[in-house]
């Protein structure tokens, strides 16, 4: 007996230990997140957000950045060392790189992973035909990123719109024209639509639109067929160039940097963007707090009508914005640790610190929602850029909206945050899904990002006026000819496969 008790006691003594152990030494990952804007000096050390992870977590965060406008050749060279970050944020699920570096065993597999909901019961709470988009090979190898859906959209400058004669609601294709043609003739160094380099967003809302296809469509045969060849799409092109000729749009746009997209309408040189929905509020809550604005500026626009009734929308996201991915830097022995946290994100507790801070560093609660008080604006926002930052790309958000609190929908002067809350729902029934994504091109995997970048390219030329209607036919043949042709065929094949 005695000699049991001792057994007992050594037990828990070593137990102890083990405790004690961790919590001196806790797990350290490290990650890579994007980064809007690029200028923020983060603070690591004595950084309360990160200690708050750690003692919830057990987990201590080593956090790199990359800049958002340069984050794709960052990722790629990344996943190309020896010894990658152990966590990676992939803003594109489908990038060559990703199904490159998975299908060469970069990343830990966790297709059984995502179904364990005894011990990842966050992990297994996400939606199985989100989490079968981002396979690879009927692979899952990443916790997806959720977003709102659709998302994508149009807002404008309402004072202004009103200013120029326009003073009612946009409910048709013919409404919108109107809009941007009066904005283009506002002043000669304004703009009616705010465009940069990321011009896919802004292409994509127009020629879905006009009725073409996202990315990929079905035609009346039931075969696979690229957005380009749609009618749509050209019609999309040719509204976008027309907005151009009449200097409705910045002839630098393709050189214009995304950390600089904001800041153009903040310094009133635009009006209107096609682009996330939820930027309307963002804009108008800066506007409120920086310019004392006390009325409504902005507006974002539900679904819009085309000339036969019909409305399309492009989503912006099929449900999720990428995936974070658990590369092999992470032991066997340890995957399971690395799990355990990004369950943890995914937790009431672990997204409400992710996303929004701590009580009384970034936000307070009233009623039981997180507010930032008026008096308290400056100091938050410091200490969001200083400790927060964009931690919040570290969320997914699998199981849902847990954040408690969550955010008050409604501040400031507008109704704004509560209307994209009930746009997300009117337009998802328009929302114009790509019947490819879950299926994996061999071409599109080698040269997917050269033969993008054709097509990319053309459509800037085009808008801008430097090719005609031959010339964009000329690039949409040399992207046939380069890999097109062979990926619409493999598309085919997998679509009529899966059918």
């Amino acid at each position: 007996m005695k000699k049991l008790v001792a057994l007992f006691l050594a037990l828990v003594m070593v137990l102890s230990l083990a405790s004690f152990a961790a919590a001196e030494e806790p797990f350290e990952i490290s990650v890579l997140l994007p980064q809007f804007p690029s200028d923020i000096d983060f603070v690591m050390e004595n950084n309360p957000v990160l200690k708050a992870i750690e003692e919830k977590s057990g987990v201590k965060l080593n956090i790199q950045w990359g800049p958002n406008s340069t984050y794709g050749d960052i990722l790629n060279t990344t996943l190309a060392d020896k010894n990658p970050p152990m966590l990676v944020a992939a803003t594109d699920a489908r990038a060559p790189i990703i199904v490159n570096s998975a299908r060469a065993g970069a990343f830990w597999d966790l297709t059984e992973a995502v179904k364990d909901a005894e011990n990842y019961p966050y992990l297994a709470a996400g939606n199985p035909g989100v989490y079968a988009n981002i396979a690879v090979d009927g692979h899952i190898y990443g916790i997806y990123r959720s977003r709102a859906f659709p998302r994508g959209g149009i807002y404008y400058r309402c004072d202004i719109a009103k200013e120029v004669g326009f003073d009612r609601e946009v409910k048709t294709i013919e409404d919108l024209t109107e809009l941007a043609e009066k904005l283009a003739g506002y002043s000669k160094d304004t703009y009616a639509l705010n465009m940069c380099s990321y011009t896919a967003g802004t292409i994509n809302v127009i020629t879905v639109a006009f009725g073409a296809p996202n990315t990929w469509g079905v035609d009346a045969d039931g075969n696979i067929y690229p957005a380009h060849k749609s009618e749509g799409y050209k019609k999309g092109l040719d509204w976008l160039r027309h907005l151009y000729e009449i200097g409705g749009i910045d002839p630098n746009f393709a050189q214009i940097s995304t950390s600089d997209w904001d800041n153009i309408e903040r310094t009133n040189k635009a009006f209107m963007r096609f682009d996330c929905l939820d930027n309307a509020h963002r804009q108008q809550e800066w506007f409120e707090t920086n310019a004392g604005v006390t009325e409504q500026i902005f507006q974002s626009v539900g679904p819009v009508a085309k000339e036969d009734g019909s409305i399309t929308v492009w989503p912006q996201n099929p449900g999720f914005n990428g995936e974070i991915l658990v590369t092999k830097s992470v032991s066997e022995a340890d995957l399971p640790k690395v799990l355990a946290f990004l369950n943890w994100c995914n937790s009431s507790e672990g997204q409400t610190i992710i996303n929004a801070g701590l009580e009384g560093l970034t936000y307070d609660v009233q009623d039981g929602h997180r507010v930032v008080p008026e008096e308290k604006k400056d100091e938050y926002s410091k200490n969001s850029q200083m400790y927060h930052n964009n931690i919040n790309q570290l969320g997914m958000g699998v199981a849902g909206n847990l954040e408690d609190p969550k955010a008050e929908v409604n501040r400031g002067y507008t109704q704004l945050r509560q209307r994209y809350e009930d746009l997300n729902a009117l337009l998802a029934p328009y929302a114009v899904t790509n019947p490819c994504y879950p299926f994996v091109s061999e071409t599109y995997t080698a040269f997917g990002a050269q033969l993008d970048q054709i097509i990319s390219d053309a459509a800037v030329q085009y808008i801008a006026g430097q090719i005609d209607e031959a010339g964009l036919q000329a690039a949409w043949d040399d992207w046939a000819a380069q890999g097109g042709d062979a990926i619409t065929m493999e598309y085919n094949e997998a679509y009529h496969a899966a059918q």
